[in-house]
């Protein structure tokens, strides 16, 4: 998808929060991603971004889903 010259793509997360390492795994289509934050006061999501961000070499945001285990992630 292109949006006034900029490249953007989305993928859809799974987070696994309060885990032991952090990680991602790519499945098919879909991406888990594992964090050490607990999934309170947005630290989980946070967590998120950054690994995704570092993952990619991209700019991260959450599209959907802050408040849910499943994501929608645009990656600019």
């Amino acid at each position: 998808m292109s949006i006034a010259g900029l490249d953007k793509m989305q993928i859809e997360v799974l987070v696994k929060a309060n885990n032991k390492k952090e990680d991602i795994e790519k499945t098919g289509d879909k991406y888990i991603v594992s964090v050490k934050e607990k999934a309170e006061n947005n630290k989980a999501n946070l967590a998120v971004i950054k690994l995704l961000s570092k993952y990619f070499k991209k700019k991260v945001s959450i599209k959907s889903g802050s408040r849910s285990k499943i994501k929608i992630i645009s990656i600019k």
